[in-house]
């Protein structure tokens, strides 16, 4: 991207001295582009993007009535600098990078990066419906965004039940022999045994892109006509088919809030301040239909306004997601749209329906969000108060052990920060080298790896360890520490109760001094004790979740694998052609030899392979 930067000419202006607006602006250039505000250590305060950089920065010293944080801002500005871009489009593209990157002070952030969900439809002869995240593929078509998984699950749910595509995963239908479940639950035609033609399939998957594109009418009426011919060919339980069908898709229909008889694709945003907490709300509008709500809580000062927050997200949030036909904006108008966008205010009943349905879900997200905290600021002011902390615990980190008889051993270590699970650092660590079925060596191990960063200044140190386990583990755990230096750490064991009862549980606590006389049983209502079962709760699904992954992994590993001179191509092959390792282990060297590519001495290896 061709850009000219012109930074602050002049001799550098101190904080106390102010910055010569007037200087600089009288050689700023009228070109679209990005400006900087920085502060008299050149920390980046702001980040902006304009259509004409000398007016746009000519606003902020030549008019008053600044919102607070702006002023604020504004006093603390000692230089600015500028790239000039040959597009706004460019310049909104620049804008969103540096924030990203340099995370301004003043900037109201978006941090949340996950990916929309998708309906995919694969490619071939006989396509695949399946649920998508990330990058797509060339061969596959797309469906979306959808606001959340759930939207999506239940789409691909209605589009089973109605036009019976598959959903299994291409080695699965590669190698069906005879229907399987959801052909007998009726949501497949089993296009994997020859049940259904070509042809007929892909009648069906143009029936369901027609209705994921949101051309709702055309699949009825096609639908409609074609039960009307069935039924005159006497085709009767093929009628019947298509009018459950019918009858499916229009109570899908029917139960939507608002819908719209246009078939729009809207977005609607909205930014709203309740009691200090901001939150911009975004709710999608495809095919006449609405998906559902999402909330986002921007990283943002105090005293940022809801017309600021909005303007950022728009600017930020379609830099790399697609833009619907329209958008309907609160509050409105929004100066600096990115150029493209057909944004504007509710133009009748039905965007004024879903306008109200987005600010509505916007004060419940904050509604939800305060009193979560709260929740959570009380139990752990409740669990501080239970072990005699002088403060409450700000993280906590919880470990487990998970194997099926020594087999597949996987540690988990799940952090809660300030009371709710902070999943981007949920750590497993995968154990080797033990005696099968040891747990506390299996513990040992987890805890070394695990606080040795801690020890050496690389992570940061948890205020609170959880062990899931009794008095055996948590001594292990004691032991660790006191290797590392670590003996500051408080800790407790979770010992299970009586017949592994929930709520009987009995904390063998240590703390900054040493180990408590007696161990501590709260009671089943105590709000300390509800966290700690929470955390531990997600410490056992975590490590259960990667045992069986590990597990699964080296059961299903194929001994062609662990053949010299078979690749993933020869594997596929193989595979393909006996059907499977059943069939490869009951080849003969001779078939074996049969497969193209395969001679004689890697026959013989592989049939050695399975002996």
């Amino acid at each position: 991207m061709p850009a000219n930067t012109q930074p602050l000419s002049g001799k550098p202006v101190t904080q106390d001295a102010g910055f010569d607006s007037k200087e600089f602006l009288a050689s700023l250039t009228e070109a679209p582009g990005v400006y900087r505000m920085l502060d008299a250590d050149r920390a980046v305060l702001y980040v902006g993007k304009a259509k004409n950089l000398k007016k746009r920065v000519s606003s902020y010293f030549q008019k008053t009535g600044h919102s607070p944080r702006i002023a604020l801002m504004l006093q603390q500005v000692a230089a600015m600098e500028v790239t000039a871009t040959r597009s706004e489009a460019e310049a909104l593209i620049l804008e969103n990078t540096l924030i990203k990157k340099l995370a301004p002070k003043y900037n109201i952030l978006f941090r949340d990066d996950k990916s929309y969900p998708y309906i995919g439809l694969s490619g071939g002869e006989f396509p695949r419906l399946f649920y998508h995240r990330g990058g797509f593929e060339k061969k596959s078509h797309y469906f979306g965004p959808f606001p959340n998984g759930l939207a999506v699950r239940e789409s691909i749910q209605l589009i089973q039940k109605t036009f019976l595509l598959r959903t299994c995963e291409e080695a699965v239908f590669a190698h069906r022999s005879r229907p399987c479940l959801m052909h007998q639950i009726k949501r497949c035609k089993a296009p994997c045994v020859g049940l259904i033609s070509k042809a007929d399939y892909a009648t069906d998957v143009k029936l369901a892109e027609m209705f994921l594109r949101g051309r709702h009418s055309e699949v009825i009426d096609n639908l409609s006509q074609l039960m009307a011919t069935t039924a005159t060919a006497l085709q009767f339980e093929e009628a019947a088919a298509i009018r459950d069908q019918i009858k499916a898709l229009q109570a899908v229909l029917h139960r939507q809030y608002v819908s719209s008889t246009r078939e729009a694709d809207v977005d609607i945003v909205v930014a709203v301040v309740e009691r200090g907490s901001l939150c911009v709300n975004l709710a999608m509008v495809r095919g006449g239909l609405h998906l559902g709500d999402r909330a986002y809580f921007p990283q943002a000062t105090a005293d940022a306004e809801a017309a600021e927050a909005l303007a950022a997200f728009v600017a930020q949030h379609y830099v790399e997601q697609a833009a619907p036909a329209r958008m309907i904006l609160s509050p409105f108008p929004v100066e600096d749209l990115p150029e493209g966008l057909n944004a504007g205010a509710p133009r009748n009943e039905m965007e004024r329906a879903w306008l109200e349905m987005a600010l509505t879900n916007a004060r419940h997200a904050v509604q939800a969000r305060r009193q979560a905290r709260a929740r959570s600021s009380g139990r752990l002011v409740s669990l501080q108060e239970a072990l005699e902390m002088p403060d409450p615990p700000h993280r906590i980190e919880c470990f487990d052990i998970s194997h099926t008889m020594g087999e597949g051993t996987v540690a988990s270590c799940v952090v809660c920060v300030d009371g709710a699970m902070k999943k981007s650092d949920y750590r497993r660590f995968n154990i080797e080298g033990i005696t099968p079925g040891d747990d506390y060596a299996a513990m040992r191990q987890a805890l070394t790896r695990r606080y040795e960063k801690v020890a050496t200044g690389e992570t940061p140190a948890p205020d609170l360890v959880l062990i899931d386990g009794g008095k055996g583990q948590h001594r292990v755990a004691r032991e660790v520490f006191a290797e590392l230096g670590l003996d500051r750490l408080t800790s407790i064991g979770v010992a299970k109760g009586e017949d592994r009862k929930p709520g009987l549980e009995t904390l063998f606590v240590h703390g900054p001094t040493g180990p408590h006389k007696l161990p501590l049983q709260l009671g089943m209502d105590h709000p300390g004790f509800h966290l700690i079962q929470e955390i531990r709760d997600e410490a056992h699904r975590f490590a259960i979740v990667g045992h069986r992954a590990r597990r699964a992994k080296t059961r299903g590993r194929s001994k062609l694998e662990d053949v010299a001179g078979v690749g993933p191509a020869r594997r596929r092959k193989i595979l393909a052609q006996f059907g499977g390792l059943d069939g490869v282990k009951a080849a003969t060297i001779e078939d074996l030899c049969r497969v193209a590519g395969i001679s004689r001495r890697l026959a013989e290896e592989i049939h050695k392979s399975f002996r």
